[in-house]
């Protein structure tokens, strides 16, 4: 009998094998070469206009970051391969077997069908890292132009995507196993898709508990990476969605079994995903790896807050469509909850959007309760609600520290040869490796026929 680890060396050169059989994959290269192309050199003449060139006017040197400038908006392409693209490789890689019947040939492999599908899902992130190439391509090209890159808030972007490509593994192979053909398991995969945007629409609108669980979709998670914030709660939660998309797959996978059995099988697996995601949202360790602390509040200040060991209490009358929420959330209540050792916020408005709000609903006020002492403010800035925090502390304001500015990095040039690279080079090279790569699988299905 072969050694355990010859067996997955065998699975994992099988499932390659069929990646790279598959068009479908080879099309995913050849369009996010595209994506990645264009959103890129779109993104540098951007970036080279708010610099200057040509003799136009610059913006202020502090406001041109290459995170956000290019990095986002460039890897950002990842997002749509992920959300369209990506999916139909991974349902063909187990529809397909299902379909064929090789299903069952596997399930006799010496390996259960939980090994084996964990190896699918090593061959499909070696795929999804595979098409990522270019996206370092892009990166390089721009540190070749003089472009600035700081590595912390780079690789957390990177690992942003990485996640949402593991997101799309779980999800899509769940999908590939419980429904009866590769198109229903693509209908059944866009719907998730759709649903999520749908409950980021109503989370905007609505807030609340809603909120709460729209910030672990997939666009709201990749925004938290794409804001240079390592959030642990949010990168494990996509780590265990797609590993459960994985177990659920394997569980009804098990063709030898009654359904019955399987059914309760999965309704534990749906359980204990649910209830894993759960805890992991209680963990509020975060590091903002951002070059210019857009995460963080002054270093004098987060010292003094982590100095106080009462939980803060914060009850907000603003509607989620009222613009001052997204202030206070974005500017301070998140920079707090990173800082603080606890923060509880109550979101106490009744209405939508705040425009018919009687006199006595309190309307636009914040309330801060700490230590058992209350005060309230209309101002949703940063040095206020600190005030207002340290008054109900009993402690004075620090004295500020001089902190080094963000310097910003303005860029004024342009990709004159990007365009070679994305649409000539890229693609050519994968039409060649398509090319090699099938010519022995031709030759030996003619063999086969002679």
């Amino acid at each position: 009998m072969p050694s355990r680890s010859r067996v997955l060396r065998w699975l994992l050169e099988k499932e390659l094998r069929e990646l790279a059989a598959s068009r479908s994959y080879w099309l995913l290269l050849l369009v996010v070469g595209a994506l990645v192309g264009h959103a890129f050199i779109t993104s540098v003449n951007l970036y080279a206009e708010a610099s200057g060139i040509g003799g136009g006017p610059s913006a202020l040197s502090q406001g041109l970051s290459p995170l956000e400038g290019l990095v986002v908006p460039t890897l950002g392409a990842y997002d749509l391969a992920a959300t369209l693209l990506f999916p139909f490789v991974v349902i063909r890689l187990i529809a397909n077997e299902k379909q064929t019947g090789a299903l069952s040939l596997m399930l006799q492999a010496p390996a259960s069908i939980y090994t084996i599908v964990a190896i699918k899902g090593v061959a499909l992130v070696v795929a999804w890292a595979v098409a990522g190439l270019i996206g370092a391509v892009a990166l390089a090209v721009w540190s070749g132009l003089g472009g600035h890159l700081y590595g912390p808030e780079t690789w957390t972007v990177v690992l942003g995507h990485v996640l949402r490509g593991v997101l799309t593994i779980g999800v899509s192979s769940a999908a590939a196993a419980l429904a009866a053909s590769a198109a229903s398991a693509a209908i059944v995969a866009l719907t998730i898709t759709l649903g999520t945007w749908a409950l980021d629409y109503v989370a905007a609108a609505r807030g609340g508990a809603i909120a709460s669980i729209a910030a672990y979709t997939p666009s709201a998670a990749l925004r938290v990476f794409e804001h240079g914030e390592l959030r642990v709660a949010t990168a494990l939660i996509l780590l265990v969605l797609g590993g459960g998309g994985l177990m659920i797959a394997a569980t009804w996978l098990r063709e030898g079994e009654p359904l019955e059995r399987r059914a309760l099988r999965l309704g534990g697996v749906l359980a204990g995903v649910v209830v894993l995601c759960v805890s992991l949202a209680q963990i509020r360790a975060s590091v903002d790896v951002s070059e210019d602390r857009r995460n963080s509040l002054p270093r004098a200040d987060e010292a003094a807050l982590r100095r106080i060991d009462k939980p803060l209490h914060v009850t907000v009358y603003l509607a989620a469509e009222d613009p001052r929420l997204t202030d206070l959330e974005r500017g301070v209540l998140s920079k707090l909850r990173r800082t603080m050792r606890e923060v509880e916020v109550t979101y106490a408005a009744s209405s939508r959007s705040g425009l018919f709000e009687r006199p006595g609903d309190h309307y636009g006020e914040v309330w801060y309760e700490l230590g058992g002492r209350r005060e309230m403010s209309r101002s949703t800035t940063e040095p206020i609600v600190l005030e207002t925090i340290y008054a109900l502390a009993g402690q004075r304001p620090p004295t500020p520290v001089d902190e080094r500015p963000y310097p910003g990095y303005p860029l004024a040039a342009r990709p004159t040869y990007a365009p070679l690279i994305f649409f000539g080079i890229w693609p050519a090279c994968i039409l060649v490796l398509w090319w090699v790569v099938r010519r022995p699988r031709v030759r030996r299905l003619q063999s086969s026929r002679a």
